[in-house]
């Protein structure tokens, strides 16, 4: 004859609590591929963009504000030469004194000496905006930025040389007071008309690469929002589901383990009884 020490207890509602209580503290159903594969690699998926989405918004908001510098930057330049086509204006006439004049082209170098300060020193984390660098009065390089997931998502801005060279009024610098008469002093009016007008194009520019960095981050800032919305949807635990089929599983192993004791008496008993 043969008596059990023990009855087989049912696992099931051991593993149940435990991953009930699993997804409840990490508050996602997708722990583990087994949970569910599919749901798994899509949500990976969805993360994978999302943080894509993040990194390119947060590249084009630094744009947004390299070509807001750049903007501030020329406007600044655009009333300097306003005022230095004041003074022309005033060199311009014959009333003004050889000695007035002299003093007039002073002012006037210095605040092209201003312009050219201003391009010299608008930079960007390094990225020089408005000529090629610190000491080089070259055009600046073109940048290309990242917007998107993709290689082809790229917004370029384009070159700027805004400086006295670029604006064609460096000769400014080597006129002299005895050089300097009225006549000369009419001859660069129509050069500071024409270097007002290629700053208004480089802000033009500028003004539209900003808008079209607003409307990608706008985009994209959507987009994230979006993503993350499916990715919550699809791996996010029902906590109160979760909490419910916690409960019902304690309650089944507390079960088995009165059933197990119980057992374990009843042949106990039965042991007893046939040592008598």
């Amino acid at each position: 004859m043969q008596i059990n020490s023990n009855i087989s207890l049912n696992q099931s509602p051991y593993l149940n609590a435990n991953h009930a209580l699993n997804n409840i503290s990490t508050g996602s159903r997708l722990n583990s591929a087994s949970d569910d594969a599919a749901s798994l690699s899509i949500a990976n998926n969805l993360q994978s963009q999302s943080s894509g989405y993040s990194q390119a918004l947060s590249n084009v908001n630094s744009a947004v504000a390299f070509t807001q510098i750049g903007d501030n930057s020329i406007s600044e330049q655009s009333k300097l030469l306003d005022t230095i086509k004041e003074k022309l204006l005033q060199a311009s006439t014959d009333t003004t004194s050889a000695d007035g004049r002299e003093l007039i082209l002073k002012d006037i170098q210095k605040l092209a000496q201003s312009i050219d300060q201003i391009a010299s020193s608008t930079n960007y984390n390094g990225k020089y905006i408005l000529q090629e660098s610190e000491d080089s009065q070259a055009a600046s390089t073109a940048l290309q930025i990242q917007s998107g997931e993709n290689s082809a998502d790229i917004i370029e801005t384009s070159e700027i040389q805004a400086n006295t060279l670029g604006l064609n009024l460096s000769s400014i610098f080597s006129e002299t007071g005895a050089s300097f008469d009225s006549s000369t002093a009419r001859s660069y009016l129509d050069k500071v008309d024409s270097a007002l007008d290629t700053l208004n194009e480089f802000r033009s520019e500028l003004g539209s690469s900003q808008s079209q960095f607003e409307s990608t981050g706008r985009s994209l800032q959507s987009l994230y929002t979006q993503t993350q919305e499916a990715n919550s949807i699809l791996s996010s635990s029902d906590i109160a589901k979760e909490i419910g089929n916690f409960s019902k599983a304690n309650i089944l192993s507390q079960i088995g383990l009165l059933t197990l004791a119980q057992g374990n008496n009843i042949n106990q008993n039965a042991v007893s009884r046939l040592l008598v």
